[in-house]
């Protein structure tokens, strides 16, 4: 099913003055999105997302979690049916365009759009790297009343969080991630093997796409959401099977 593709939109503002640009060496340009939706949610696992706040400080986590969302007869994904509407414009947008929306009137999730028509893939839980004092104080400053600050692992295990986290609201909606300059992907020091990535059922998903296995971690990751065991141990002895 061909669509119309929109252009991309202009970037934000870059940092303020005075402060060193980032090193784009190991930056993941526009081609590392030209990929089906479940490949690209599965090449998405180990790489670092980098966030650029407004002073100049750089947080990084590295993606430990992912849903593909696929368009067209996915009931799930907020393109189903290939119906473009202004809140979901950017999963018609290039591969690589984020898709920001807001859940409960409070809450932001972030999706990266991917090849196929309306498909994008949900960033679900990072595992912070860099910057953990900053996004523990941004998680606290969402919070109503007195709070207990998040554990480390806690700071960014869920969609919502790592939003709130890396301070991600719908301004970042329909940007690029190959050219944005307070936000982009850089590739991981260390990428999972195929055999440490667990492909299970997605969350709170009802109907007939409840049990497609489309979301994707990193097993034994203390940072995933929510872990699968039954997923983990129907693929645990595969690599055992094969005298590896």
């Amino acid at each position: 099913m061909a669509g119309k593709r929109r252009g991309r939109p202009l970037v934000q503002a870059g940092p303020p003055e005075g402060c060193k640009p980032a090193s784009l060496s190991p930056r993941l340009g526009a081609e590392f999105f030209q990929q089906p939706c479940v490949a690209l949610a599965k090449a998405l696992l180990g790489q670092v997302l980098v966030r650029r706040l407004p002073d100049g400080t750089e947080l990084r986590g590295r993606i430990v979690e992912t849903e593909a969302y696929l368009g067209g007869d996915d009931a799930a994904s907020h393109s189903s049916g290939g119906r473009q509407t202004a809140r979901n414009t950017a999963m018609f947008m290039a591969p690589g365009t984020l898709y920001v929306y807001q859940i409960y009137g409070i809450y932001f999730c972030m999706n990266i759009s991917s090849q196929g028509e309306g498909a994008a893939v949900l960033l679900r839980s990072l595992e912070p790297l860099q910057g953990l004092d900053a996004m523990r104080q941004l998680r606290l400053a969402q919070r109503k009343g007195p709070a207990q600050p998040p554990k480390d692992w806690q700071l960014c295990n869920g969609p919502s969080k790592l939003c709130q986290a890396l301070a991600v609201d719908k301004s970042f909606d329909q940007q690029d991630l190959a050219s944005q300059l307070a936000m982009w992907l850089e590739r991981g020091p260390e990428l999972p093997a195929e055999e440490a990535l667990v492909c299970t059922t997605r969350i709170g998903i009802s109907g007939e796409w409840a049990q497609k296995p489309l979301r994707f971690y990193i097993r034994g990751n203390k940072c995933v959401s929510v872990a699968n065991k039954r997923a983990e141990l129907a693929t645990s002895g595969l690599g055992d099977e094969h005298g590896s």
